[in-house]
């Protein structure tokens, strides 16, 4: 146990150091334009939260307006669809915005079902995925993943605990 906490703290800073140059407004606008085709709810009516935690990390995508049910209903349709598809291993939806090479991308598609544990929630305003390991290099791949979708997403999405906290209260 004692050397659990330095080699997470490990993990944590190395997979900050794998994080991907910012995107550009030609690329932002490309994956806002890719997204469309995959996600059923508005970018600009919603927020994505990635919430790095020390197993994993938690997406959460939020209805900017808590009136309007159509946009919680979209989101949560989408989330239920993705978490099924994950948890058989199919990517394709992340790799159809972001492209196959997506950072830690590879490192999931290949785990199997006893190592990636993901697990779908919804909340008041939209829905959350959970994502979990014991191993620390599918740990690695899910918040190098989380960096890229943030820098990709840019304005349409942001990261941290403070935010994760709020929507699922």
């Amino acid at each position: 146990m004692k050397h659990l906490v330095p080699l997470l703290l490990s993990i944590l800073i190395l997979s900050s150091a794998y994080a991907a140059p910012k995107a550009t407004e030609k690329r932002i606008a490309e994956v806002a334009r890719r997204g469309v085709h995959v996600m059923p709810f508005d970018l600009d009516l919603s927020t994505h939260v990635f919430s790095k935690t020390a197993k994993g990390g938690v997406q959460d995508v939020i209805a900017k307006n808590p009136n309007n049910p159509l946009q919680i209903k979209l989101i949560r349709e989408h989330l239920t669809k993705i978490s099924r598809d994950f948890r058989q291993g199919d990517f394709s939806d992340p790799a159809k915005i972001h492209g196959d090479n997506m950072p830690g991308l590879k490192k999931l598609r290949k785990a199997n079902q006893n190592q990636l544990k993901i697990v779908y929630k919804e909340l008041p305003m939209g829905a959350s995925i959970k994502y979990s390991s014991d191993d620390p290099a599918l740990i690695s791949a899910i918040h190098q993943w989380f960096d890229a979708q943030l820098n990709d997403h840019a304005r349409h999405a942001t990261s941290g605990h403070t935010n994760h906290k709020m929507h699922h209260q």
